[in-house]
């Protein structure tokens, strides 16, 4: 019997505490390395969603593929929470662009428009575990699941993650599957 999803998500939160920062960022930059090379061989992607770390959380260092799609020209979404609905707005970033921190530790561009998500090509998921079938298990509030179920079923669903996949996760009705995750070590396809 596989483990639940709250003890799974106990389990990850301690591997990645258990992390040296050193460790997290060495491994952050293997991911973004692996990235690239999943992206060279897709030509012709140019609207890419993609998450910030919320540090508390210990997350991937994502802006070195920030910063890797703004040179080959990419347009880069991000989102966040809008504080009335608790729904997930979706923001065009502008280049090179700072950011600030909201009062859950997200960090929000400083410069951006709020747009529609009809162009977005590829979203790279935030997780802590995931199945070999490409079921992941996030922080439990729900915000990506109601925004991968928005979005066209053709949009490339990317997992990031430092950790192998968990031989199997049940999903719920309203979970979304990965197409792919991409760790230190390799690029899963599902």
């Amino acid at each position: 019997m596989s483990p639940d999803k709250h003890q799974l998500r106990v389990f990850y939160k301690k591997l990645r505490a258990a992390m040296s920062a050193d460790e997290r960022e060495q491994k952050s930059i293997q991911i973004s390395q692996n990235v690239i090379d999943f992206l060279s061989e897709r030509k012709g992607l140019t609207y890419f969603h993609l998450f910030f770390p919320i540090s508390k959380q210990l997350e991937i260092n994502t802006y070195p593929i920030k910063d890797y799609l703004e040179e080959i020209g990419g347009k880069i979404y991000t989102s966040k929470v809008d504080s009335e609905s608790l729904e997930l707005k979706t923001l065009l970033l502008r280049p090179k662009t700072k950011f600030q921190l909201d009062s859950w530790g997200i960090p929000i561009p400083e410069e951006y428009e709020i747009t529609s998500n009809e162009l977005i090509q590829v979203v790279f998921v935030p997780l802590l575990a995931y199945d070999q079938k490409g079921n992941r298990i996030g922080f439990g509030k729900g915000f990506y699941d109601v925004f991968l179920a928005s979005l066209d079923s053709s949009v490339i669903k990317v997992g990031l993650s430092f950790f192998p996949p968990e031989l199997r996760i049940s999903p719920e009705i309203h979970d979304i599957p990965l197409d792919y995750c991409i760790t230190p070590e390799n690029i899963i396809t599902f």
